[in-house]
C-alpha cells in the first residue's frame, strides 16, 4: 500500500480549511484517509498560526514511506519534521514564445522607423 501525506479539504464553499491526512494513492481528494495528522486553515493572517501538525506521527508514517505533496512537504520543512529542497526554475518569469514573438516584431518595427528617420534627416541635411 503507498501512501501520502496531504491536504484533505473542508470548510465550506469559498472558506477552505485543510486537514493534513495519510492516504492510499489511489483514494480520492476528500475520500478515504488512514490518519488525520494535522491542519491548515489558509484564512488566517500569515502571522496567526495556520498550520498545526503532530510532528511525532509525521516523522512515524515518513519513516514507513509515506510521500508528502509539493504543499505539505513545505509545512513539514517549517515545522523541522523533514528537510525540502528549494526549487529553481530561472524560465518561470519569462514570457511565453507568442509574447516573445510580439516584442520581436516591435522592437524589429521600432528599428525600421528608427533607420527612415535617420535617413530622413540625412536627406534634410544634405539639402
Amino acid at each position: 500500500m503507498s501512501l501520502k501525506i496531504r491536504l484533505a479539504r473542508a470548510g465550506s464553499k469559498k472558506r477552505p480549511y485543510y486537514h493534513i491526512v495519510v492516504a492510499d494513492v489511489r483514494s480520492p481528494r476528500d475520500g478515504r484517509f488512514v490518519e488525520i495528522i494535522g491542519a491548515w486553515n489558509p484564512m488566517l493572517a500569515k502571522d496567526a498560526e495556520r498550520v498545526k501538525i503532530d510532528a511525532d506521527r509525521a516523522k512515524h508514517w515518513l519513516g514507513h514511506g509515506a510521500q508528502p505533496t509539493d504543499r505539505v512537504a513545505r509545512f513539514l520543512d517549517v515545522a523541522g519534521v523533514q528537510k525540502r529542497d528549494a526549487r529553481n526554475n530561472p524560465t518561470k518569469a519569462l514570457p511565453g514564445k507568442k509574447a516573445q514573438e510580439r516584442i520581436a516584431m516591435a522592437k524589429q518595427a521600432e528599428e525600421e522607423a528608427a533607420a527612415k528617420a535617420a535617413e530622413a534627416a540625412a536627406e534634410a541635411a544634405s539639402e
